[in-house]
């Protein structure tokens, strides 16, 4: 046999390992091998932020697909460019701008872009508009240098240690978007009930029976199965099952815990259907990566997670999804879609130009690193776009996950959005493979 035919042969073996299922099996693979769900929602990281440095293939970012640049001013071309370059920092202070309006002028140049045009497709996010909001923001600062580094820079392989580990291990999403382009309680709320029910903001009403809609935690409950809602005690973000008045009246507030309880379960074997997890939020000594918590923080609780999961007896039947809330104001290059509107309601706000806007929940926000881990994926595989229920092939977001889980625990889609949205039940393999048992520390670097 020529070497040449040799090369060939061992190439197409390896690409069929890392591919994933396709055809009528992939909800039966999902149903057959996945017991136990666990859900981390990190906070506040673009993917050409997070990942921006990873090398491998597919994965659209600035070390393999850029520099990418913004003009330091929107309206005057001539005070220059800052692209895209690696860290040399963990984390920053000077948290950026991820309100309706402020992801308005970061991907339309604009606080109020015209819904119309964008609805007809006659205006599209140019993606522009990243370090002149930042340094709008903080413009008492001296460094405009430092504050557009803020939100163009990004994290090499080495600074990001786990999440290198995990994406050569596991799948990771190139086109995740967050499910609304706003901040932390919206996207969370969209993430386990499919819509924000017009909350553009974190409103006073993300409290302890703040909402009488229907979520998974519900949607489990009425199928029969179990779950808890883990959360860190330092709070700052959820926890989200105690936001549904249904929890307390069904009596399931006590399916609320502390994360430490997380870890118990997974070495017992008593992880429950879903296992949802709120890291601590949002200042330094935190754990979710948002500003000014640390990243190399994250990345140890990341570590702590996937090495309890690994060692307890449940890991053979787990799906780990790893994902964001949203994109936090960092920038990233790939132009958020439309999307259906989950329902009727709108969001209005006075801008820093002191205009209305009023957003209609049509498009998505940024994209944000999402991982799928388990023994039933494949290694090292990067997911494009993918056909939903109707044949078009889509971005995913975060309703892709009440999508996929409706199929695992027999639910229907909430409203259009969820409907619309692309499972990645294909994603789950038919053999299970061996997968790491420890991953390489987090990597303090300088703050």
């Amino acid at each position: 046999m020529r070497a040449s035919t040799l090369h060939c042969l061992l190439a197409l073996a390896v690409a069929a390992q890392a591919a994933p299922t396709r055809g009528g099996s992939e909800f039966a693979n999902l149903k057959a091998h996945i017991k136990n769900v666990v859900i981390l929602v990190m906070e506040n990281r673009s993917l050409d932020n997070l990942l921006g440095g990873q090398k491998l293939k597919g994965i659209d970012n600035p070390i393999q697909k850029g520099p990418f640049c913004n003009p330091y001013n929107l309206t005057n071309p001539a005070a220059g460019l800052v692209c895209s370059a690696a860290n040399d920092f963990d984390s920053i202070t000077d948290d950026p701008d991820h309100a309706v309006y402020g992801n308005n002028i970061e991907f339309y140049g604009t606080f109020t872009p015209d819904n119309n045009a964008i609805a007809s497709g006659h205006l599209t996010p140019t993606q522009k508009g990243f370090v002149h909001e930042q340094l709008r923001l903080y413009s008492s600062k001296a460094n405009r240098s430092t504050l557009a580094q803020q939100v163009m820079n990004y994290y090499t392989e080495e600074q990001v240690p786990v999440l290198t580990a995990l994406i050569k291990n596991f799948v990771t999403f190139n086109h995740w978007h967050s499910a609304i382009p706003g901040p932390t309680d919206p996207n969370r709320l969209a993430l386990v009930s499919g819509s924000s029910y017009g909350h553009g903001s974190n409103d006073a009403t993300f409290t302890a029976k703040g909402f009488n809609e229907k979520s998974i935690f519900q949607s489990l409950t009425e199928g029969g199965y179990h779950w808890r809602n883990y959360h860190d005690p330092a709070g700052g973000t959820g926890p989200e099952a105690s936001w549904f008045q249904w929890t307390y009246d069904a009596g399931l507030e006590g399916n609320v815990v502390d994360i430490s309880q997380f870890f118990v379960d997974a070495a017992a074997g008593n992880l429950t259907s879903l296992s949802f997890i709120n890291p601590s939020c949002c200042g330094v000594g935190t754990t979710s990566m948002h500003p000014s918590g640390l990243i190399s923080a994250g990345e140890a609780l990341i570590k702590q997670v996937y090495e309890a999961l690994r060692a307890g007896p449940q890991w053979e039947q787990t799906l780990f999804i790893l994902t964001f809330d949203e994109t936090g104001g960092f920038h990233d290059h790939v132009p958020p879609p439309l999307a259906p509107r989950p329902d009727d309601l709108t969001y209005t706000a006075t801008t820093p130009s002191g205009a209305n806007y009023t957003f209609p929940f049509n498009r998505l926000g940024g994209r944000i690193p999402t991982l799928l881990i388990s023994p039933w994926v494949s290694k090292g595989y990067v997911e494009q776009q993918h056909a939903n229920s109707a044949g078009q092939v889509v971005s995913y977001s975060a309703t892709s996950i009440l999508r996929t889980l409706g199929y695992l625990f027999d639910f229907e889609p909430y409203n259009p959005r969820v409907e619309w949205s692309p499972s990645f039940a294909h994603l789950i393999n038919s053999r299970a493979r061996n997968t790491p048992k420890k991953l390489p520390a987090a990597n303090p670097f300088k703050e």
